[in-house]
C-alpha cells in the first residue's frame, strides 16, 4: 500500500514538475519587439510577421510593437518596405525595415508630424529615396531635386544655388528663400528666411521629403513649401565601414568614409567627406570637407534619444554671372571684376541637435528637440569684403496623441539667431596685379537679433474607413532687432527694431480612397514669408515699419493611383496659389537692395508623376519615370518704380519642366540609369523683354555591384553629364543691371559634357 501511494505521489510530482517546466519554458519563449523604419526611425504599424509555413504569427500595433510566443526565424513584411528575414532569439528586439523605392505611395511620411501612409496624405509630397540619390551624380543634389515636379533648382556653381517651389523663391537673386528646410528636426532656414542645403554631403542623407505648397500650419514661415532632409540613421546590430572615391572632369576628386557600429539598443554612424574641384570656369576652384555623426539610443520601451552633429568647412571661389557676349563666346571665363578680385567664399558651418522621444502610454507621445548652429564666413567681393558670424539656438517640442479615430499633434518651436556682419573696402584695384582681394577700412558693422516662435496644431480624423479629414493651425510671431555699430557723420545710425504682427495660418484637408488603388485629396492652406532685415531698411537707413510679409492661400486637388499590380503609378496635382503683398528687392547699388510690397502674383499649375515597371523579375527590372510641371505663373497686380508689369509672366521660372528616365537593375550586378531634362524659356526681366533659351540635358550612369565575399561588397560606376554637350544657362540672375556702362550679367553657364567615375567598397565585420 505504501509502495502504491509512493508511486502515485511520485507520478503526481513528476506531472507537476513537467507542467511548471512546460509553462515556464513557454513563458521564457515569449518575445516582444518593435519595428521601425530604417531611414527615419518611424514606428511601423500593420507589419506582418510570418513563420516558415507562411502563417501570420503577429502584427505590429500603431506604435510598432509586436509579440510572438516562440523564438525562431521569421519573415517581417509590410507593403512599401523591403521584406526582411530575422532570427528572433531575445526579448525587446528592434527591427529596422528599409523602404521599397518602387512602392513609395505606401511609405510612411512624417510631413506634418503625424506618421501617415503617403497615399492617405492630403498634401502633395514627393520622396527622394537613397536609391534615387545613388542613381545620379552625388556631388550635387540638383539632378534629383529637379526630378520632383514643381521644384526647380538652378546652380551657377557648387556653392551658388537657388531653389524655387511652385514659383516661390524664383525672384530671389542669389540664394534660396521663402522655402523652409529641416535636417531631421533642426531648422536649416535662418532667421532671415534664407536656406542652404547644398553644403550637406549627400551620402549622409537617407532621403528627402518635399512638401509643396503653403505648409505654415506646422512649419511657420514657408510660403513655397518645406524640404525635409532625413539623415542616414545608424544600423543596429551591425558594424561596417565603407569608402567611396570619385574622380571626374575639371579636377573633381571626392572621398567619403562611412563607419557604422550598432548593438541591440545603440548605434553610431560617422561620415567624413572631402570634395575638391578646379571647376569648369576661371576662378571656380572648390574645396569642401564635412563631418557628420548620428547616434541613436533606445533607452527603454518608452524612451529613445538621437543625437546629430554636422560640420562643414568650405572654401570656394566665385566666377559669378556673365553678360550675353561672354556667355555665348567665352563661357569658361569669370566675370571680369570677380576674376580681378579673385572673389571667394570661406565658410565654416556647424549644427548640433538632440531629440528625445517619450511614450507616456499607448495613445500619447512627446518629442522634444534642442538645437544650435554656428556659421562663420569671409567673402571678398569686387565691391567690398563681407564677414559674417551667425549663432542660433532653439527648441521644438510636440505631443502626438490618439483618441479613437482622432490623431493630433500639438506643440511649438522657438528659434533665435544673432547675425553680425561687417563690410570692408576691397583694395584689389590698388594692389599689384594678381594679388587678389586686399582688405581695407571698415565701413559698416551691424548686429541683428532675429527671433520667431510657432505654436502649431495638426490633426487627422478618420471619418470613415475610406475618408480622412485634416485640420491645422499655426500662430507665428517674428521680430528683428538691428544694432548699427558703425556710426559717423557719413554713416547715420540705422539701429531699430521691428516686430511683425502675429500671423494665424490655418489648413483644411481631405483624402478619400476611391478604391484600393485610387485616392483623391484636396487642401486649402495659408502661408506667409516675412521680409528680411535688409528688406525692412529704407535708403536713408531707417526701418520701414509699413512693409508687410508676403501672404498666400493655396488651393489644391490631387490624386494618387496604382494599377496593374502596382506596375503603373500615376500621381496628379492641380493647384492655385494666390500671393499678396509681393516682396520686391529693388536694387539701389552694387550689393544694395531695399524691399517693397509691390503687388500680387497668381501661381496656377499642374504636376504629374508617372512610373511604370516595364520588366520586373528576380533577374532583371526596368523602370521608367516621367515627371512634368506646367506653370502658369503671372503678376496679377505689379507696379514697381513707376512701371506696370501686371499680366506679365513671373520672372525666374520656366513655364514647362519635363524629366524622364529609365532605371535598369540586374541580378548579376549591372545597373544603369538614363535621365533627360527639358527646361522651357525663363523670363529674365519683369518686363518680359528678355527670355533665356529653352534647353535639354541628358545624363547617364552605369555601374556594377558584386559581393566579393560574405563581408566585402564592391560597387564601381561611371557617369556622363550633359551627354550631348548642350550650351545652356544653369542659373539666371533676373533683372540684372550693368554699372559703369557695362552690359548686364544675366547668365551662369552650365557645364559642358563631363564625366565622373568611382569605386565603392563596403565591409561588414
Amino acid at each position: 500500500m505504501k509502495t502504491y501511494k509512493s508511486l502515485i505521489f511520485n507520478k503526481i510530482t513528476i506531472i507537476v514538475i513537467l507542467f511548471f517546466s512546460y509553462t515556464s519554458g513557454n513563458a521564457q519563449q515569449i518575445i516582444t519587439g518593435r519595428i521601425l523604419e530604417k531611414e527615419n526611425g518611424t514606428a511601423l504599424q500593420f507589419v506582418t510577421i510570418t513563420d516558415h509555413e507562411n502563417k501570420i504569427v503577429s502584427t505590429s500595433n500603431h506604435l510598432g510593437y509586436f509579440k510572438i510566443s516562440n523564438s525562431g526565424v521569421y519573415r517581417v513584411s509590410k507593403t512599401g518596405y523591403q521584406t526582411k528575414t530575422v532570427d528572433l532569439k531575445s526579448d525587446n528586439v528592434i527591427i529596422q525595415l528599409e523602404l521599397n523605392p518602387d512602392r513609395l505611395n505606401e511609405v510612411i511620411v512624417n510631413a506634418y508630424q503625424l506618421p501617415l501612409e503617403l497615399k492617405k496624405a492630403n498634401t502633395t509630397i514627393d520622396i527622394i529615396s537613397s536609391k534615387d540619390l545613388e542613381r545620379s551624380n552625388t556631388t550635387s543634389p540638383i539632378q534629383v531635386l529637379n526630378r520632383v515636379p514643381g521644384v526647380f533648382m538652378q546652380s551657377g556653381a557648387l556653392n551658388t544655388n537657388k531653389i524655387s517651389i511652385r514659383g516661390i523663391g524664383s525672384r530671389n537673386l542669389y540664394g534660396t528663400s521663402k522655402i523652409r528646410a529641416y535636417f531631421q528636426d533642426i531648422p536649416l532656414t535662418s532667421g532671415n528666411g534664407e536656406t542652404t542645403i547644398e553644403d550637406f554631403e549627400l551620402s549622409t542623407l537617407s532621403r528627402f521629403e518635399v512638401i509643396k505648397g503653403a505648409g505654415s500650419s506646422i512649419y511657420g514661415a514657408g510660403l513655397g513649401g518645406t524640404i525635409h532632409l532625413t539623415p542616414e540613421h545608424a544600423y543596429l546590430n551591425q558594424t561596417s565601414a565603407e569608402t567611396d572615391i570619385t574622380i571626374g572632369s575639371f579636377g573633381l576628386v571626392k572621398n567619403v568614409l562611412n563607419v557604422n557600429h550598432g548593438t541591440d539598443k545603440n548605434s553610431y554612424k560617422l561620415i567624413y567627406s572631402n570634395t575638391e574641384s578646379d571647376g569648369y570656369r576661371d576662378n571656380n576652384a572648390y574645396n569642401r570637407q564635412t563631418f557628420t555623426i548620428n547616434t541613436n539610443h533606445y533607452l527603454s520601451n518608452k524612451d529613445d534619444l538621437s543625437i546629430i552633429a554636422s560640420y562643414v568647412d568650405l572654401n570656394a571661389f566665385i566666377p559669378s554671372s556673365l553678360n550675353e557676349d561672354a556667355y555665348n563666346n567665352n563661357p569658361k571665363s569669370a566675370a571680369f571684376t570677380w576674376a580681378q578680385a579673385q572673389g571667394y567664399e570661406d565658410a565654416q558651418r556647424g549644427i548640433f541637435g538632440a531629440s528625445w522621444n517619450h511614450q507616456y502610454h499607448d495613445n500619447l507621445k512627446q518629442t522634444t528637440s534642442i538645437f544650435t548652429s554656428l556659421k562663420k564666413a569671409y567673402e571678398p567681393r569686387p565691391f567690398d569684403i563681407l564677414t559674417e558670424n551667425t549663432s542660433a539656438y532653439g527648441l521644438r517640442s510636440r505631443f502626438l496623441g490618439r483618441w479613437k479615430k482622432f490623431n493630433y499633434t500639438l506643440g511649438g518651436e522657438f528659434f533665435k539667431d544673432r547675425y553680425i556682419s561687417k563690410n570692408y573696402e576691397n583694395l584689389y584695384q590698388e594692389a599689384p596685379e594678381g594679388s587678389g582681394s586686399v582688405e581695407g577700412d571698415k565701413f559698416s558693422d551691424f548686429k541683428e537679433n532675429r527671433t520667431y516662435y510657432n505654436l502649431f496644431f495638426e490633426s487627422n480624423y478618420q471619418a470613415s474607413e475610406k475618408t480622412m479629414l485634416s485640420f491645422g493651425l499655426n500662430l507665428n510671431k517674428t521680430a528683428y532687432t538691428l544694432s548699427d555699430r558703425f556710426i559717423s557723420d557719413e554713416n547715420p545710425d540705422q539701429s531699430g527694431d521691428y516686430s511683425f504682427k502675429a500671423i494665424l495660418s490655418p489648413k483644411f484637408g481631405i483624402s478619400h480612397q476611391l478604391s484600393k488603388h485610387i485616392s483623391l485629396y484636396s487642401n486649402i492652406s495659408h502661408g506667409f514669408s516675412p521680409p528680411s532685415t535688409q528688406e525692412t531698411l529704407l535708403p536713408d537707413g531707417l526701418i520701414n515699419t509699413d512693409i508687410k510679409p508676403e501672404t498666400g492661400w493655396n488651393f489644391e486637388l490631387g490624386t494618387r493611383s496604382a494599377f496593374y499590380n502596382n506596375r503603373l503609378q500615376f500621381n496628379l496635382a492641380l493647384y492655385r496659389l494666390d500671393v499678396r503683398n509681393l516682396l520686391v528687392a529693388r536694387r539701389t547699388g552694387n550689393d544694395q537692395f531695399i524691399g517693397v510690397n509691390a503687388g500680387r502674383t497668381l501661381h496656377n499649375g499642374l504636376e504629374t508623376v508617372i512610373k511604370y515597371q516595364w520588366l520586373t523579375s528576380k533577374k532583371i527590372s526596368l523602370n521608367q519615370y516621367i515627371t512634368y510641371s506646367l506653370n502658369h505663373f503671372e503678376f496679377k497686380d505689379f507696379e514697381d518704380d513707376g512701371n506696370n508689369f501686371s499680366g506679365n509672366k513671373l520672372t525666374g521660372v520656366p513655364s514647362n519642366l519635363l524629366n524622364t528616365g529609365l532605371d535598369l537593375d540586374t541580378a548579376f550586378g549591372l545597373y544603369a540609369t538614363v535621365n533627360y531634362q527639358y527646361v522651357g524659356r525663363i523670363p529674365i526681366t519683369d518686363a518680359n523683354t528678355l527670355f533665356s533659351d529653352r534647353y535639354s540635358v541628358t545624363n547617364i550612369k552605369l555601374g556594377f555591384k558584386h559581393n566579393l565575399n560574405n563581408n566585402l561588397n564592391l560597387n564601381i560606376y561611371f557617369g556622363l553629364d550633359n551627354v550631348f554637350n548642350t550650351h545652356y544657362a544653369s542659373q539666371i540672375l533676373i533683372n540684372a543691371t550693368g554699372f559703369g556702362g557695362a552690359a548686364p550679367r544675366y547668365y551662369y553657364p552650365g557645364q559642358p559634357l563631363n564625366y565622373y567615375a568611382g569605386v565603392n567598397l563596403s565591409y561588414k565585420f
